[in-house]
């Protein structure tokens, strides 16, 4: 059972309920321990490669496609997990209406960079619950958070890269590592950035417990 002198002060949270996170990515978890979520950890399978064709005529809509795609995760991991309150969620990052996602190597992770330095771009994190309280239907929002870029050498980027900071991360960079000194500014939801935004979060777990 959860400890309740380590729960957010902000859900009622029940007793025995702990959420599962269908995510590999370890600022996620960090985030739901800050936030004081109990939570365990089921990564869903390679769910973004699989539907990578059919979600092509999503790529004009990047809110539904990255929608989508954290209800994909949540879905995969809650077939395994009957009854289990199911936490998925997808980041993009958004430059003139184009998706950037994680790199496939170091010469696309500053191809990415360039196009993102010393100019503004919008990040968007989709978060889907499905099984336990949320049901079968489950529970879907998302936040966008507009993010501006300090002009950067080619030199700089290459530093950057060979760090292995962006290669797992959407739009190659970090901004709680490394990449925090390439921001010159943030409009909106920081933790967003990180890929998963808690005040949203927050708001979708109370409609789901109420």
């Amino acid at each position: 059972m959860p400890d309740p002198k380590h729960l957010s002060p902000f859900l009622d949270w029940p007793d025995d309920l702990v959420l599962v996170l269908a995510s590999r990515s370890p600022r996620r978890a960090e985030l739901l321990t800050v936030a004081g979520l109990p939570f365990e950890i089921c990564p869903a399978g390679d769910v973004e490669s699989e539907l990578a064709a059919s979600l092509v005529d999503l790529h004009g809509d990047p809110v539904a496609y990255t929608v989508a795609l954290a209800e994909a995760k949540a879905r995969d991991v809650s077939g395994d997990k009957p009854g289990r309150l199911v936490l998925g969620a997808d980041t993009v990052v958004v430059i003139e209406g184009d998706i950037l996602e994680k790199p496939c190597d170091p010469e696309d992770a500053i191809r990415l960079l360039s196009r993102l330095a010393g100019r503004r771009h919008t990040v968007i994190s989709a978060i889907a619950l499905v099984g336990g309280a949320a049901g079968k239907a489950g529970a879907f929002a998302h936040e966008q958070t507009g993010v501006e870029f300090l002009p950067l050498t080619l030199a700089s980027l290459e530093r950057y890269v060979a760090t292995g900071e962006p290669m797992d991360k959407a739009g190659a960079y970090g901004i709680q590592g490394y990449g925090a000194m390439m921001v010159r500014g943030v409009e909106g939801c920081y933790f967003n950035v990180m890929g998963l935004p808690l005040a949203r979060l927050g708001e979708l777990l109370k409609e789901v417990l109420a």
